[in-house]
């Protein structure tokens, strides 16, 4: 029975080291798009909402993503076309960024970087599992952690360290990105593609016929027979949906009549938007098109697990702390620390790579706890 060879040290590093790239990209954002925006004319209580393509991006795009490259099959392989598109994609989208001269450019980007580096890191977190036996498989999360750690770290103070290290101008005029900034984006662009690059030549990917034979050998050596999951019925679609509508339009009242953050109208309208999808994926399951990508797709989140839907839980609300810190943390540190909110200044500035240095650090202990 044929069953997946072990890997050697150098194979799972070439495997995963796309990631490098990838948080590479993640790290520059996460740490300088808050002061991309102040210094475009944003003003505090508009960041979050130019925020929202990172969560949103991530929920649509993922779960699409995940989908069309598990079936998937082309010259490059199964995985890797994605990786090439996305890394294209969000390289160009990081070479652009620090050149924008309007917010409108800003947000708008966002969205196409998001979109494109969640098209090549998705398919990464499958990789792992497609390319080693199971005994291996810790090992290669484990490499995808270092990774992560290290282009988070290096991408986080990367400002910091132009300014600080080679004397790169840290201020421009009005409505400029200064230089530590943009050269930190073009060298992003630079390691996003290199290394995706890396991982999309340096490997070469089962083809299907040997992904069935493997899976064949790993279901012969699990105990038991395989598990067999049924699809929903469309009434299980059907049922959750008028819950979920239901609470959109509470949260949607409250805010209109209640005068909360504007930006929670975003959630009540995605609660609606999951009521409407979980309807539509009923009527054609209903249909006899459960079949579809789309049903699918809604079917394996039905479906989910229990231990899978405690851990949504653990990110749904870990995640609120994540972005406080993410979109306020240059705002709160420049005008509490260095006393000022103007994004010309010396004193903006270094208190902005500053920031980038705390979020490396964090990055950085959060890394060695994962890959320890």
């Amino acid at each position: 029975m044929e069953r997946k060879p072990r890997l050697a040290f150098w194979q799972i590093w070439n495997i995963s080291f796309g990631f490098l790239g990838i948080q590479f990209g993640w790290g520059l954002q996460l740490a300088n798009l808050s002061r991309i925006f102040q210094t475009l004319g944003a003003d505090i209580d508009s960041i979050a909402i130019l925020w929202i393509a990172a969560p949103v991006t991530g929920l649509v795009v993922q779960p699409i993503i995940g989908h069309l490259s598990d079936r998937t099959w082309g010259r490059l392989g199964r995985r890797r076309p994605y990786f090439l598109g996305g890394a294209i994609l969000s390289s160009v989208a990081l070479l652009l960024m620090p050149n924008v001269s309007a917010l409108w450019m800003a947000a708008g980007l966002l969205w196409i970087m998001d979109a494109s580096i969640n098209i090549s890191m998705e398919p990464f977190r499958a990789f792992v599992g497609d390319m080693l036996p199971s005994e291996q498989r810790t090992l290669g999360f484990a490499m995808q952690s270092f990774f992560i750690g290290l282009g988070s770290v290096i991408a986080s103070i990367f400002p910091w360290a132009l300014a600080t290290w080679l004397d790169v101008a840290n201020t421009a005029p009005a409505g400029e990105i200064p230089a530590t900034v943009m050269y930190s984006f073009y060298v992003g662009g630079a390691v996003f593609f290199g290394a995706v690059c890396w991982t999309v030549f340096r490997t070469r990917e089962y083809d299907p016929g040997e992904m069935e034979r493997f899976a064949a050998a790993e279901a012969r050596d699990a105990a038991g027979p395989p598990l067999l999951v049924e699809a929903p019925s469309a009434e299980e679609f059907f049922k959750p949906a008028p819950w979920w509508a239901g609470a959109g339009a509470v949260v949607t009242v409250l805010v209109a009549y209640l005068g909360f953050e504007k930006e929670l109208y975003v959630l009540g309208a995605g609660l609606i938007a999951f009521a409407v999808l979980l309807t539509l994926a009923g009527v054609l399951r209903q249909t006899g098109r459960a079949h579809l990508g789309f049903v699918e797709v809604f079917s394996d989140l039905l479906r989910m697990p229990d231990t899978m839907k405690r851990l949504a839980w653990v990110q749904f609300f870990s995640w609120f702390g994540l972005f406080s810190m993410f979109l306020y943390t240059t705002a709160a540190v420049t005008s509490h620390v260095y006393g000022t909110t103007d994004p010309t200044s010396e004193a903006f500035n270094e208190g902005a790579n500053w920031v980038g240095v705390l979020f490396g650090a964090y990055n950085g202990v959060a890394a060695l706890v994962a890959f320890a």
